[in-house]
């Protein structure tokens, strides 16, 4: 309930239960405990209402995360993040799906379902996530043949469902990765295992959405509901009625260009400018 409403996803959540943080009627919650929309729920103390707890109220971000944002919500050292551009929200916060090292560039999605956000992540819904890296370092078809069939990284085996050799020249060469799994700088670590360093590294496309040329680093895209509808579906969900149509506050053409079976219409494209370093705690 409290992730349908948008307030994180179920992980970070149930750590604010095992930690007490969450009240129901006057007692200190536990992990599985049910709840219905009378409930009195109290989070740090604030009264949480669940009766705005629907998958059909969420919404969902594509986001074309730039070099040099963290996917943190604060930061010691200032650093910008990819919550400061996003829009605001009241009684809600974004949550991301899966994370880009500060190095990493590309497409990342946000929704206010926590639910739909822990789905999207788990590694049981074999959800594909497709990456350009450009490769420094001699590879032969041994390696590629190591990379597909799987390498021990940290005592779990790592593969790539394929790879696809590209433009390059001399050392550096382009390669196009797809991975079912999201772990810990998996791609640049199984190079590594090869002896080769990715120099380069862009996530274009998670499940059935593309990162579109026309969406620019910087830029966030607001999901239509077809497209909304085709995430649920993507997640193993089912996705409630009456989900709105929200039009975008400053927008320009743009398309999220779709995996070939995804039929969604097009939406739009809204600048963000990359603000300068905060040392606040953001509340996106």
């Amino acid at each position: 309930m409290l992730a349908h409403a948008g307030l994180g996803s179920r992980r970070e959540i149930e750590d604010w239960i095992r930690h007490g943080r969450v009240e129901v009627d006057g007692k200190v919650a536990v992990i599985g405990q049910q709840v219905g929309a009378q409930s009195r729920v109290l989070v740090d103390g604030r009264r949480i209402q669940l009766n705005a707890a629907s998958p059909g109220s969420s919404r969902t971000l594509l986001y074309h995360k730039p070099v040099g944002q963290i996917c943190s919500r604060q930061d010691p050292q200032g650093r910008p993040t990819v919550f400061d551009g996003l829009p605001r929200l009241r009684g809600q916060r974004w949550v991301s799906v899966g994370r880009l090292d500060f190095n990493t560039s590309g497409l990342m999605l946000f929704t206010t379902d926590g639910e739909l956000a822990n789905r999207l992540m788990h590694p049981s819904q074999e959800i594909e996530r497709e990456y350009r890296c450009r490769v420094r370092g001699q590879v032969n078809p041994a390696d590629l043949r190591r990379l597909s069939e799987g390498i021990l990284l940290g005592g779990q085996l790592c593969r790539f469902e394929s790879i696809r050799t590209q433009s390059g020249s001399g050392v550096n060469h382009w390669h196009t990765v797809v991975l079912k799994e999201g772990r810990y700088r998996e791609v640049r670590r199984m190079w590594e295992s090869v002896g080769c360093t990715v120099s380069r590294l862009v996530r274009v496309r998670y499940g059935s959405f593309r990162l579109s040329r026309e969406l620019k680093s910087g830029q966030y895209l607001e999901l239509q509901r077809s497209q909304h509808d085709g995430l649920y579906r993507l997640a193993g969900m089912k996705m409630g009625r009456g989900t709105p149509q929200r039009k975008p506050m400053r927008s320009s053409p743009a398309s999220a260009r779709a995996a070939p079976n995804d039929k969604a219409k097009t939406s739009r494209a809204i600048r963000v400018k990359c603000k300068r370093p905060v040392n606040r705690r953001n509340d996106s």
